[in-house]
């Protein structure tokens, strides 16, 4: 029997996204040894968002964590992680909504990121009111647009600014290079050195200012190996507990197993070389071109069209895949598509054993 087969698969209505426990723990295992202090680690909980994987990741001896929304701060906070990132500027309702985290969590320290000082403002402003001083960190652009400020004299000046306010107090620099994964993992470490540079030079300006020398949260998934070779670097990879097609495909110097698979049903043979499955766009991450799953036991199945709820499939023989036929999917992209579920049914020795709610798919909790 394969390692991904479920001996009752029959009680599990599809689609259904299944994650292999030991496997987690295998990550989690990996992870640890390709860095050499742990407390390096800040892991990102975008992937998983299950109260129950970030305590294994806990048990195993990792206590620092990244997040993106308040429900999923909320979770570290129900959970009592020590140390609670969120890697996103909190804008509006969210500043006090944050607040309501470090109010309601004290067992969790919290902080957050800001790249201009109008946010960073609105941001001491709250928190000053309550007599409090939020940790943050100065979300830096290292080439990925999206959001931060260029590493540089503006940087500095921002950072100083933050260390004037009185709700807020500057601790680190945080640089997220989310556009370098190129699959030649030579191109991707001189493009990670090239972009990192001018952080290392904004941290020594920092300390040269008089201010402590700020913590450096560097990197995701792909960039990962490089910044654990740093030395000090806090790092904060997030598909690593899961993995996926997609970065299997484009990482192939980072080991880890897919732990977390998308299953589906057979519903219909429309001939001779197309079936229909059930794992429409509702049930499997749509924002990649197609193929978005890889089937493990039909490889060669290819994607022809694909709605809400139908995925249509051409294979070499139909008769091989009659009706009810159970589909075992690695996402091409895991992250968006354990947020499609409300649950994850846990998998042991080939057999569910429990299912675990994917509390931080939702926007709100109870903050």
């Amino acid at each position: 029997m394969e390692w991904y087969q479920l001996t009752n698969a029959a009680q599990i209505d599809s689609p259904a996204i299944v994650i292999y426990k030991d496997r987690i723990r295998d990550n989690i295992s990996l992870l640890k040894t390709m860095i050499g202090d742990i407390q390096r680690l800040r892991p990102h909980v975008k992937t998983s968002k299950t109260a129950e994987v970030i305590q294994l990741i806990m048990e195993a001896g990792i206590t620092r964590f990244k997040f993106a929304t308040i429900a999923e701060g909320e979770m570290l906070g129900m959970v009592n992680a020590a140390d609670a990132l969120m890697a996103y500027q909190p804008v509006g309702p969210k500043i006090v909504r944050l607040l309501e985290l470090v109010q309601k969590y004290p067992h969790t320290a919290f902080s957050c990121v800001t790249d201009n000082a109008e946010a960073a403002l609105a941001i001491s402003n709250i928190f000053a009111g309550q007599g409090r001083r939020l940790p943050v960190y100065v979300d830096l652009n290292v080439g990925m647009n999206r959001t931060g400020i260029k590493p540089g004299l503006e940087a500095l000046v921002l950072y100083q600014y933050l260390n004037t306010l009185p709700g807020v107090v500057p601790v680190g620099l945080h640089a997220y290079d989310g556009h370098l994964h190129d699959t030649d993992m030579a191109i991707r470490k001189e493009r990670c050195d090239t972009a990192y540079a001018p952080v290392a030079a904004l941290a020594a300006a920092i300390t040269n200012s008089g201010l402590p020398q700020p913590e450096i949260v560097a990197g995701g998934t792909p960039t990962f190996p490089v910044h654990a070779a740093r030395e000090g670097i806090t790092c904060s990879p997030g598909t690593f507990i899961f993995w996926d097609a997609g970065y299997a495909a484009n990482l192939p110097e980072q080991p880890f197993q897919w732990a977390a698979l998308v299953i589906s049903r057979v519903i219909s043979v429309v001939d001779e070389q197309h079936i229909c499955v059930d794992l429409g766009h509702k049930s499997v991450a749509a924002e990649n071109p197609q193929p978005r799953v890889q089937f493990l036991n039909a490889p060669a199945a290819e994607p022809v069209s694909q709605s809400e709820e139908h995925l249509v499939l051409k294979v070499a023989d139909a008769a091989q895949y009659p009706v009810g036929t159970v589909l075992y999917g690695v996402p091409k992209h895991i992250c968006p598509t354990v947020a499609l579920y409300e649950k994850a049914y846990v998998a042991e020795r080939n057999a569910v054993i429990a299912n675990w709610r994917i509390i931080a798919r939702d926007r709100q909790i109870i903050i």
